[in-house]
């Protein structure tokens, strides 16, 4: 019963979502109010029909009903409660599922604003909204391999059948006792967030680009329909922040490979949407403050709503494991139709309205914020091409020659590690300068005392014994920022408690209440430096080896002497082996404790997963991973150890950088925001 309800209620809202579309097109045609309440109640309805449908998977997952063959590829007996629950996205068709209901309840919000003052916007906002979503949900309704609740069945003499929806007369259900299980690689705790994070800001785009193609289509080709989205546009890119922070710490947790950041296509594909978005947010000011940049906001609206649909479609499609998939899946050629159809329809609105989108003003100087913001875009979109040919020429390579090629991470390095010192001085120079017009007077007087300060640094650690041209450059730029960033806020700060005697914490918080975008700005950048200093020393300073151990013997790696003492083979309760060492650490003769890098291997799955041995400071890490052990190597275990040099300063600046996404979040002061 429940996989009808749910695939029922699944159903409902797709239709519900047509007659949303359809009202739309007509209040806009007959400019009826009346057909225009009623898109607007159809929209608000699709949230609450989904709610349904996903509430019966839950149960389904919960109760561990195997003959959906959704439960079974993703559950287990022996698996918790919270693992059931994640498993809600853990596979193909529940992911989609959940990305329909996110974007539901994202549109639904959008619902329920006042929408006196920007009546003409709402229906086309509904169409291009509900567009979307009907396109989801009905993937999930009509394909076979995204339907969540088709079930296993069998004939009459015992013969397995293909999974399907509904039953026929000559069917039998087919229950298996147990499910697969999760795949280990996802039982970790930042998988239980990350997912989420990621779908959140994912549909999150969806909403401004709505407005924005809304503003198009009506000829309202002012800065509105940014000053309306603009919270929108900041949440949207919070959420995908905080979901690549926690896809970073899950692979540096569990992938085993003594790094956070493979340059994985599911990576970059993620990536690409956040480094559009991140360029439309500092665009958008420009627009808002000097009239400029119409036509490149609305296009970077666009492409990160482009980015979004296709990062989906290339994680769901199989086409990563070969081109060859995307013919064989029934998603691979939908998902490029409506890819096509939406980027020639928003194209061609933009060309339409070209000459109406022409900016206000003009760039007046070189040495301006309006400049500076310029360039700061043409870099993040240089490091977006990069990513986009990267996971897009083996593709392209395979599908022509047939051979497969790949684009690791000696390609990205090599062309995105400049372009990422740039982006680090721009960030350091644009504070620094002034709207309108800067000189180089100007500017020179406002960097000296930041630019000294980040040279003696750089001299110290030069001194210190630093020789990497690389580095030495990393960490002077980072400095840079730092320097100017502080220098900047404390400034303000200083001039509040001279005028006005406040404390010194009293003027920081004034500030960040009187202009959060700004002050949370400033936090942003802080966390940028911070986080550029674990990726420094991981990308410079990281060092490694291997070695076969026996019991009693050590090996040594960056002053650390790594002790192999004992190891165990044991049966957990969740289903699964364990082989765990206990390796001793020291460090110019002194204890510092044990690490317990361990292998996982689940019986369900018939899958291992490895879990490094840890042991973190501030300074650096050491990463400890057991490879092999008796009796595959006789009578010893083998082991890879790495040592990280300040790679937890990677973590401290993405909880900085996330905290300055807060506030600048945050509504202003004494203000009452009144759009989303």
């Amino acid at each position: 019963m429940l996989p009808e309800v749910g695939y029922g209620a699944l159903l409902v809202a797709f239709l519900v979502a047509v007659y949303g579309i359809l009202s739309s097109l007509m209040a806009v045609w007959r400019n009826s109010a009346t057909w225009l309440r009623s898109a607007l109640s159809a929209m608000r309805l699709t949230w609450p029909l989904i709610t349904v449908s996903l509430a019966c998977l839950l149960i389904l997952l919960v109760r561990g009903d195997f003959q959906v063959s959704y439960v079974y590829n993703t559950t287990s007996l022996s698996m918790p409660l919270y693992l059931k629950l994640t498993a809600l996205w853990g596979g193909q068709a529940g992911s989609l599922l959940f990305w329909g209901w996110l974007m539901a309840g994202f549109a639904s919000l959008a619902a329920l604003r006042n929408w006196e003052r920007d009546r003409e916007l709402l229906p086309w906002v509904i169409v291009v909204t509900l567009v979307t979503l009907a396109f989801f949900v009905g993937m999930v309704l009509f394909s076979a391999d995204s339907n969540p609740f088709v079930r296993f069945w069998q004939n009459r003499s015992g013969q397995p059948l293909a999974p399907a929806m509904f039953r026929s007369a000559d069917m039998l259900p087919l229950v298996p006792w147990d499910g697969r299980g999760l795949s280990p690689l996802l039982r970790h705790p930042g998988m239980i967030i990350h997912p989420p994070m990621l779908y959140l800001g994912f549909v999150s785009f969806v909403i401004p680009y709505a407005f924005a193609m809304a503003a198009l289509i009506t000829g309202r080709n002012d800065a509105r329909w940014i000053r309306i989205t603009r919270r929108w546009t900041l949440v949207a890119w919070l959420f995908l922040s905080i979901g690549l922070v926690l896809g970073m710490r899950w692979a540096y947790d569990v992938l085993g490979w003594g790094g956070y950041w493979g340059w994985d296509p599911v990576e970059v594909a993620a990536l690409n949407p956040w480094l559009s978005g991140t360029a439309f947010l500092h665009s958008v000011m420009i627009q808002e403050k000097r009239g400029l940049f119409k036509r490149w906001n609305v296009f970077l609206i666009t492409m990160t709503y482009g980015l979004v649909i296709y990062g989906t479609f290339l994680t769901r499609s199989g086409v990563f494991s070969s081109v060859h998939a995307f013919a064989q899946s029934d998603l691979g050629p939908a998902f490029f139709v409506f890819i096509a159809v939406m980027a020639i329809a928003s194209l061609g609105l933009i060309f339409y309205r070209w000459e109406a989108l022409r900016s206000e003003g003009q760039l007046t100087a070189l040495f301006s914020r309006e400049t500076v913001f310029l360039l700061n875009n043409l870099v993040f979109m240089s490091i977006l091409a990069v990513c986009f040919w990267g996971i897009n020429y083996p593709l392209l390579s395979e599908l022509v020659t047939g051979q497969k090629v790949t684009m690791g991470p000696p390609f990205y390095e090599s062309t995105v590690g400049p372009l990422l010192a740039l982006l680090l001085l721009l960030m350091g120079i644009a504070p620094l300068t002034a709207w309108g017009r800067s000189t180089w007077k100007t500017l020179g007087r406002s960097v000296w005392r930041p630019a000294l300060l980040a040279f003696l640094l750089v001299v110290a650690l030069l001194l210190g014994g630093v020789r990497q041209p690389g580095a030495l450059l990393g960490f002077g730029l980072a400095a840079l920022v730092g320097f100017v960033t502080v220098y900047e806020y404390g400034r303000a700060a200083w001039m509040r408690h001279r005028t006005q005697g406040e404390s010194a914490l009293l003027a920081l918080w004034q500030l960040a209440g009187r202009n959060r975008r700004r002050y949370g700005g400033y936090l942003i950048h802080l966390g940028v430096v911070l986080m550029s200093l674990g990726v420094i020393g991981i990308e410079f300073f990281q060092s490694e080896t291997q070695g076969l151990l026996r019991p009693g013997e050590s090996l040594e790696v960056s002053g650390y002497r790594l002790t192999y003492q004992s190891l165990a083979q044991f049966d957990a309760p969740d289903g699964r082996n364990v082989t765990r060492a206990v390796v001793g650490v020291e460090k110019n003769g002194r204890f510092l404790g044990e690490v317990y890098p361990r292998r996982d291997y689940y019986y369900e799955s018939q899958q291992p997963m490895t879990i490094p041995g840890l042991r973190s400071t501030m300074e650096d890490d050491v990463y400890v991973i057991l490879v092999s052990w008796q009796p595959i190597t006789e009578d010893g275990a083998t082991f890879k150890v790495y040592h990280n040099p300040l790679v937890n300063w990677l973590w401290v600046g993405a909880l900085v950088f996330l905290l300055g996404s807060l506030v600048a979040i945050w509504p202003e002061s004494g203000n009452v925001v009144k759009s989303a």
